[in-house]
């Protein structure tokens, strides 16, 4: 009975560990960009970010297959929505005139 609700929250905890590891990314991206330090910046980020990518994945897996894939796929859901939503206008201006927009 548990089952169902247990794949639900774990993708529901993949998909809010997605959009904080590509937020941020693109935070890191943003700030570390015009910094004086960049390397620094983004060191820092993808070590942070991988640290708690893997601590959420290991707690929400808890030894079983189904949830560590519910909480991959939320991952991977997330990652989808970031890469449409901090696409530049170019490409988004590009893609609507392929599609036949104004």
């Amino acid at each position: 009975m548990h089952e169902p609700t247990n794949l639900v929250l774990a993708l529901l905890a993949g998909t809010f560990l997605g959009a904080t590891f590509f937020g941020g990314l693109w935070w890191t991206i943003r700030r570390g960009v015009p910094s004086k330090i960049p390397a620094l910046w983004f060191l820092g980020s993808i070590l942070l970010r991988t640290v708690i990518a893997v601590t959420v994945f290991y707690f929400t897996g808890r030894g079983d297959w189904h949830r560590l894939l519910a909480c991959l796929i939320g991952f991977l859901l997330a990652r989808t929505l970031a890469t449409r939503l901090t696409r530049a206008p170019s490409e988004k201006r590009g893609q609507i005139m392929k599609a036949g927009g104004p």
